[in-house]
């Protein structure tokens, strides 16, 4: 599905923006940390925020990332989402690691234990290069 370019973006730790559909069919996108999965895009947010709310209600999403710096291809990826319970902290971990250095990581990790974390899969329907 992805390029070899896409794919080694991916597998970066970079932010990307994504996009859910509000109540009233209007955008809303937030910046967000991911990880890949397969090719499958997976985040990790709270349960009562509202891109979970928007996913569960209309369950399409949108990842766009890359265009840094000027001229560098950009992508936008479709998808349909899947909201996942994430009790164990699993996936708000290796997201985390993949981000911060060990011990940043573990300081916010150790102050979130109480949160109630879910994880949004996108499943990516299509793929879009722009530039």
């Amino acid at each position: 599905m992805y390029d070899d370019q896409l794919h080694t973006l991916l597998r970066q730790p970079i932010i990307a923006r994504f996009t859910t559909i509000r109540p009233d069919g209007y955008p809303h996108t937030v910046p967000v940390w991911f990880m890949l999965d397969g090719d499958d895009l997976l985040l990790f947010t709270l349960r009562d925020a509202r891109k979970v709310k928007n996913a569960l209600a209309h369950p399409k999403g949108c990842f766009s990332l890359g265009g840094d710096p000027a001229g560098s291809p950009g992508y936008l990826i479709d998808g349909d989402l899947v909201v996942e319970d994430d009790p164990e902290h699993l996936m708000a971990a290796r997201i985390t690691n993949h981000y911060e250095s060990p011990e940043k990581a573990a300081e916010d990790l150790a102050a979130w234990q109480d949160e109630n974390f879910v994880v949004l899969r996108l499943k990516p329907r299509r793929v879009v290069q722009v530039s």
